[in-house]
């Protein structure tokens, strides 16, 4: 008896394990709609530089964690360099122009004319006094001939109008350029300007910082390679873009939304990684595109997205397995 009830418990032991793998096989676990499987994803920042240039300097390694404004790599600018000396030095000419469209003539040009107006003042008071007698003189019939009249009113208007014209070129000479040459060197001057502020920033382009904090998840340059207007140097993986995706069934999918709360296990960590969904697919689809279980084989599911605090999202890894869990 004692050794047919032993034989009897093992083939119940047997028969129960068998039951228990079916059971697992067949998804008898599937009932707890709470607790499905998914993976880690990562959004990763490539950075570039929009010039092409030789790999001058690689200041940072594959691993290596990086804030934000940590160098990253550096390519050759001489280039750069020349083309902003040379709009640094047209634009220092054109405002050396602008500015002497603004003066007057030189001191010592401004007195030449001064003297000059003076001679012309002083010629015509003696064209004035001359005038003056021979006006008189022509009063007195046959004391002056009407040709020495006629001399001397011609030799004082024609001082009068050397002084007028030495007036009005002293006057001009105090007022710089005409207005619309004014104009047009102010607006050289901006042009140079802008063509400076264009070439400081190729050169600036030629030395690339880390836009955010995260892990420099590769390089994908060596030091003295070429590289290409845009093609990316270095891989950064800020924590902020490590999310979690996972495959619900549709009889769950209505009662998750974005926000709710979230638990996460990884294989070898003790406690789960709290976060919170955030975002619920629109779409459904018929088998998730990494399968982890024939339990996610031939079923309806949709596409969550559960997000985390940077330094919960730090210690997960793109492409790793996860079970998640909804709710409290």
């Amino acid at each position: 008896m004692t050794g047919s009830g032993a034989a009897h418990r093992r083939m119940s032991g047997v028969i129960g394990g068998a039951l228990a793998a079916l059971c697992l096989w067949g998804g008898c676990t599937a009932s707890d709609t709470n607790h499905v499987q998914g993976y880690v994803e990562g959004e990763f920042v490539y950075v570039a530089s929009p010039l092409a240039g030789a790999l001058e300097s690689l200041h940072v390694q594959r691993g290596t964690q990086v804030k934000a404004g940590d160098p990253l790599f550096a390519l050759e600018s001489v280039s750069e360099q020349s083309s902003r000396v040379e709009a640094e030095r047209r634009l220092a000419q054109a405002r050396a122009n602008l500015e002497d469209t603004t003066k007057g003539k030189r001191p010592s040009e401004i007195a030449s004319m001064a003297a000059q107006l003076k001679q012309a003042r002083a010629a015509l008071a003696l064209t004035q006094s001359e005038f003056s007698r021979q006006e008189k003189l022509m009063e007195t019939p046959g004391a002056t001939a009407e040709i020495d009249f006629d001399r001397a009113r011609y030799a004082r208007d024609q001082n009068r109008q050397r002084v007028a014209q030495i007036e009005a070129d002293l006057k001009t000479a105090h007022l710089g350029s005409r207005t619309d040459q004014i104009a047009a060197a102010d607006a050289e001057v901006r042009a140079l300007e802008a063509a400076l502020a264009k070439a400081e920033w190729n050169l600036a382009q030629k030395r690339q910082t880390a836009p955010q904090a995260g892990l420099v998840l590769d390089t994908l340059y060596r030091q003295g390679e070429w590289v290409a207007a845009g093609r990316p140097v270095v891989t950064l993986l800020p924590p902020q873009n490590i999310k979690v995706r996972a495959f619900v069934p549709e009889k769950r999918i209505g009662a998750i939304h974005p926000g709710d709360r979230v638990q996460v296990t990884v294989d070898g960590v003790r406690e789960p990684f709290v976060g919170k969904v955030s975002f619920v697919s629109p779409q459904a689809e018929y088998t998730p595109p990494v399968i982890y279980s024939h339990e996610s084989r031939d079923k309806l599911v949709f596409m969550i997205e559960a997000v985390f605090d940077p330094d919960i999202a730090a210690r997960l890894h793109p492409g790793q397995p996860v079970d998640v869990r909804f709710g409290p």
